[in-house]
């Protein structure tokens, strides 16, 4: 059975975000690997986002996840693409009824965003590169060109690397300060000389408050630490696996 995190904050509208499992896939994917972009078998990635479809109550075909590549690049969705077709970009944001907007995450922060009141939902991925560079704001942007309005959006950090577990050196902590000296705040020192612990959940939190939305909530799940329910790219990397799985955040307007 599918295992799915849902938000009190997005109450009235299908949401989750699904854990690792409930799937078909076995491994290192086990079980419930949305990822297109990993080597599982194709077949049962696409039975995994089937069964994820099902949960959220819409269509195989209406449940729309971008090729993701770390932009600050937000796009409206007013019908549905083919695998084949997915647009580059790093968030979806739509009005349409019956449409799904999804992203894959395995550390990377997954965050859904709605305005209940005015029916617009969007999906964001934020890795590091992407919200010191703006895909958070780009994606309020563009909700607001459907109508919603920040002050009553509401956005939802779901699984994400904690701030124990993301060790970072020193060129990644001059990149954030030649941007803003106050990005030092989420920056405390490793035990390890010329290395620094990076809070990305505090820092999403941060540029979405800063960009005036009504509320925000952080989950406070550690895709690194809590292995149980998530797949996590530093985990595998740490432990030399040939691969990892992805975890898929969801939202629709049914």
């Amino acid at each position: 059975m599918i295992e799915a995190i849902k938000s009190q904050s997005l109450a009235g509208l299908a949401h989750a975000f699904f854990t690792r499992h409930g799937g078909v896939s076995e491994g290192v994917y086990a079980s419930l690997n949305g990822g297109i972009g990993s080597n599982d078998d194709q077949g049962l990635v696409a039975e995994n986002r089937r069964r994820m479809a099902r949960h959220l109550g819409i269509g195989a075909d209406h449940l729309l996840i971008p090729y993701q590549v770390h932009s600050a690049e937000a796009l409206i969705i007013d019908k549905p693409f083919s695998a084949e077709a997915r647009p580059r970009c790093d968030a979806l944001v739509t009005a349409t009824r019956g449409l799904g907007l999804g992203i894959t995450g395995a550390d990377c922060g997954m965050i859904l965003l709605a305005d209940v009141e005015r029916r617009v939902i969007g999906a964001a991925h934020a890795g590091w590169k992407g919200a010191l560079t703006g895909i958070l704001e780009t994606t309020l942007d563009q909700m607001e060109r459907l109508g919603a309005r920040r002050r009553t959006i509401a956005a939802v950090l779901g699984p994400t690397i904690g701030p124990k577990s993301y060790e970072v050196g020193e060129e990644f902590f001059a990149r954030f300060l030649a941007a803003a000296k106050d990005h030092a705040q989420f920056f405390t020192p490793s035990p390890r000389p010329g290395h620094f612990m990076f809070d990305l959940p505090s820092f999403v939190g941060f540029r979405l408050s800063a960009a005036g939305i009504g509320y925000f909530e952080d989950l406070r799940i550690d895709t690194y630490a809590d292995e149980t329910p998530c797949f996590s790219y530093r985990r595998s990397v740490h432990r030399k696996e040939p691969d990892y799985g992805r975890l898929v955040a969801a939202i629709a307007l049914p």
